[in-house]
């Protein structure tokens, strides 16, 4: 029976915070998915470039890709987020530009990026590595050049064995949203602090923060496990 009324009177309270907080939780849902699809955006750049670069011949940008790809990935994100968002614009300050600083979208935008970017490299090398040589060589002996042998023959065919695994850092960088709230960005992970801080509901308030997560993390992997039997399956054919 103890339990029980526990339970009930934890139910009261999980309601009641949805009621009182529901538009906090969903613009905070919101500003969650606005700083990972920006970053994913910036990230499939910065794969790219350094993807690309990384499977050349030409041995100083092999250097350049591999010096980035190891030393970010190397590095926590939260310490990257602290360095963007203090370090960079005190030190920007130091040279006479007194006025100088990060909104914390802003920084939180090029840590995260930066940080999925090393990963996304990783993703696109492997992926560009998966196409047989074959194909590059067909293309040059058409006269294609490089840059357009890679563009129109080897990238689409990359890309498309790459989606899942796009989709997976796209999640996992959704997850690292949380630790920029160390920045004061307001996503779900610093709203459940605020509430918290207001109502001392750990449980409850946690709980919702998490099933919140779960909902939408659940609903991309299933997105993910469904592109990638198409693929499969179009690999078939």
């Amino acid at each position: 029976m103890y339990n029980i009324a526990l339970l009930s009177i934890s139910d009261i309270k999980t309601i009641s915070i949805i009621k009182t907080y529901w538009s906090m939780l969903l613009l905070s849902l919101g500003q969650t998915m606005l700083l990972t699809l920006l970053s994913l955006v910036f990230a499939f750049i910065i794969g790219l470039i350094f993807g690309i670069m990384n499977v050349t011949k030409i041995k100083p940008l092999n250097f350049i890709a591999t010096v980035y790809v190891d030393g970010v990935r190397g590095v926590p994100l939260i310490v990257l987020a602290y360095f963007t968002y203090f370090g960079i614009p005190m030190f920007i300050r130091s040279i006479g530009f007194e006025n100088f600083r990060f909104t914390a979208l802003t920084a939180g935008t090029i840590a995260l990026s930066m940080n999925a970017g090393a990963y996304m490299a990783e993703i696109f090398r492997a992926g560009i590595q998966s196409v047989d040589k074959g194909q590059m060589e067909a293309a040059r002996s058409l006269g294609l050049g490089y840059g357009k042998s890679m563009q129109k023959v080897v990238l689409p065919q990359a890309i498309r064995t790459m989606i899942p695994s796009i989709i997976n850092q796209f999640i996992i960088s959704l997850k690292d949203t949380s630790i920029l709230s160390v920045i004061g960005f307001p996503e779900l992970t610093k709203a459940g602090n605020i509430i918290v801080a207001i109502n001392f509901d750990v449980f409850s308030v946690w709980g919702i923060i998490a099933l919140m997560y779960m909902i939408v993390i659940v609903t991309l992997s299933r997105l993910a496990k469904k592109i990638e039997r198409r693929v499969n399956v179009g690999n078939e054919r």
